[in-house]
């Protein structure tokens, strides 16, 4: 862009309303005609004798073409010519051509240069007042070579016959962009300025879609803005280069920028359009406006392609829009559109996820009947789903399926396999097929390593457990299903000191406590006697969601007199439940490893007295206690209820 120095390239300070030379004080007028030739002068007569040239060539080009293809007789036709049409194709020697010989050995002279060392004025002497201003245009679009662009133009100025115009700039900026070369094309824009010619909406959208092709967007997006300040309405075909281009590169935001822009000028989009500006939306994240322009597409009478349904069955899912996404499937069922192994994919989970277990097997089906490919992701889906329905068989076939198929290459299918062995109480299988992935050097992720460790622990393997958990420690903070598991491990195992230490290292490692999590760690600290640390822990609980829970809202009220939560002076615990009750139990516990007979009196009197059912559950926790062979709860038996 250092080469374009013209105020047409660049928005800012703002542009005068007219192209304006920079040497002179001409004044160049927009001209609104695409296919007319204007030097800047309003009262000349416009020239459009190349522009007319290039499109009754394309006319002629698509007439062979559509007689060709609509001949059945093998035979050739022949074409029927007055005399003095025949005696005219002899003379011009034009053997099926727009142009005459002059025109055919030119081309044929420019591009044997190809390759060799060659002087242009010298190759091309003899051809010097033969071509017309509109045979040298031709000559110069027929070519391949940018470098024999470059020196046959150099050697066009140089004739009689040749005028500045805005076609034949634009044929070079065409032929530059096509070969990359940004610079040339932009230094043949500059001195198309400089000359005079006005840039039309063809040169204008030759020169966008050089940076498009090329993925030059910032160039490109400066360039479009002094477009626009010209007023210059742009074909639908370069704002749909323009669109690919940014999509491409994930630049979606400037997608959506570019497409409201289009909107608001009243530009009438195409199918290409909805369909790249659709996924656009769909990857931004901007689910409401790309199903409303989804619904426009298909109100204009476009059809979506499968991929676009796929893009927004996918979001549907993702966003738990579980009717939307149906919908979408149905429709694009409707219209004859097979469905592709992703979309199928996307609604197998959302079928999985949803519980809705028979409508996810009877879409495998019609897969089947429809011959679309499952991959290894919609098999392991098929194997998740037969093992919550108990086909463990089923389950156990699928995955031999799959990897005679060579198709086990992912760790997924691996831990659904060992997941359904788990359920199904195949502990050897489940460890078997863990240890298989292994063996094929399938690194372990984060979940992996969460089955693991579950395979560990129902097999109560200590010394296995506390390997694995440490591999997952460096994954991240683990989860509260798997620290949860190992407090009960260690609890079971009578290793109540490896339990506190585990504690305090969940802790330090920084692990987002549950409801579950909290009553096992509690549990420990009240069978500990550690009023402190429980005080401490329910404290550090004010700022997390579950400050607000029964259970902390229980220990509150105990151990400081009040509940700090305005609806529980309500209710004033009217009836305890499962989650108050163990509350009440760790409580009573504590106090009793504290030694504190008056806070364990007064806890129990204040389950007589703020529940309605208090009598039924002070006699459970007494059970309770004695069954955990808590000496003290023979204490329970002298308070008088």
């Amino acid at each position: 862009m250092e080469a374009l120095k013209s105020p047409f390239i660049f928005p800012t300070p703002p542009y005068p309303n007219s192209f304006k030379k920079t040497t002179t004080a001409t004044t160049v007028f927009y001209c609104s005609n695409a296919w007319s030739l204007s030097d800047g002068n309003p009262n000349k007569p416009k020239d459009d004798k190349a522009r007319r040239i290039n499109k009754q060539e394309a006319q002629h080009l698509t007439q062979l073409r559509r007689r060709h293809s609509s001949n059945q007789n093998p035979k050739k036709k022949w074409i029927k010519r007055t005399p003095e049409q025949m005696l005219r194709y002899i003379q011009d020697d034009r053997n099926g051509h727009l142009y005459g010989k002059h025109g055919v050995a030119a081309i044929q002279r420019v591009r044997s240069l190809s390759g060799k060392p060659y002087d242009m004025r010298q190759v091309m002497a003899s051809f010097v007042a033969k071509l017309t201003f509109k045979e040298m245009c031709i000559v110069l679009k027929k070519q391949k070579s940018w470098r024999q662009v470059r020196d046959f133009f150099a050697w066009m100025k140089l004739q009689l016959s040749y005028r500045p115009s805005v076609i034949v700039y634009t044929i070079i900026v065409r032929i530059y962009g096509r070969v990359g070369k940004i610079k040339l094309a932009e230094q043949a824009f500059l001195e198309m300025l400089e000359t005079g010619c006005e840039p039309d909406e063809v040169a204008c959208g030759t020169m966008l879609c050089a940076y498009a092709r090329w993925g030059r967007h910032k160039a490109m997006l400066a360039f479009y803005s002094a477009v626009q300040e010209r007023g210059i309405m742009l074909p639908i075909s370069v704002f749909n280069f323009m669109l690919s281009s940014l999509q491409k590169k994930s630049l979606h935001g400037n997608v959506t920028e570019l497409w409201k822009q289009m909107v608001h000028k009243g530009v009438v989009p195409n199918h290409f359009t909805y369909t790249v500006v659709i996924s656009s939306l769909v990857k931004g994240g901007l689910s409401e406006e790309a199903l409303k322009t989804f619904n426009e597409m298909k109100n204009l009478g476009f059809v979506p392609e499968e991929v676009t349904y796929s893009l927004l069955i996918s979001l549907s899912c993702k966003n738990g829009n579980r009717d939307e996404a149906l919908r979408l499937y149905e429709d694009m069922r409707a219209v004859g559109i097979v469905a592709s192994n992703y979309t199928c994919a996307s609604l197998l989970t959302l079928h999985y996820k949803s519980g809705d277990y028979s409508k996810a097997v009877s879409l495998f089906a019609d897969m089947e009947r429809n011959k679309i490919a499952a991959d290894e992701v919609i098999h392991g889906l098929l194997i998740r789903i037969y093992g919550k329905l108990g086909l463990y068989e089923d389950a156990r076939r699928t995955f031999e399926e799959i990897g005679k198929l060579g198709l086990l290459s992912s760790e997924k299918s691996y831990i659904a396999m060992a997941q359904v062995h788990l359920k199904s109480g195949d502990l050897v299988k489940a460890l078997s097929t863990m240890e298989q992935m292994r063996s094929r050097n399938i690194g372990f992720s984060r979940f992996a390593f969460i089955v693991l460790l579950q395979c560990y622990i129902t097999k109560e393997d200590l010394a296995s457990c506390e390997v694995t958990y440490e591999a997952l420690s460096k994954t991240g903070p683990p989860d509260t299903i798997s620290c949860n598991n190992m407090i009960n491990l260690y609890m079971r195992r009578g290793l109540t000191k490896k339990a506190k230490d585990f504690v305090m290292q969940i802790r330090r490692d920084g692990v987002e406590f549950d409801e579950e999590l909290l009553s096992n760690v509690m549990k420990i600290y009240c069978m500990e006697g550690m009023l402190g640390a429980v005080e401490q822990l329910i404290e550090e609980m004010r700022h997390n969601e579950l400050f607000n829970c029964k259970f902390v809202q229980t220990f509150l009220l105990v151990m400081h007199g009040e509940s700090r939560r305005p609806s529980e002076e309500k209710d004033n615990f009217e009836h305890l439940d499962q989650h108050r009750s163990l509350a009440f139990e760790l409580l009573l516990i504590l106090y009793l490893a504290c030694d504190n007979s008056l806070k364990t009196e007064e806890t129990l009197k204040l389950v007589l007295k703020t529940a309605n059912n208090g009598l039924s559950v002070a006699s459970q926790l007494v059970n309770q206690l004695i069954k955990e062979g808590t000496y003290y709860a023979l204490l329970f038996s002298t308070f008088s209820y």
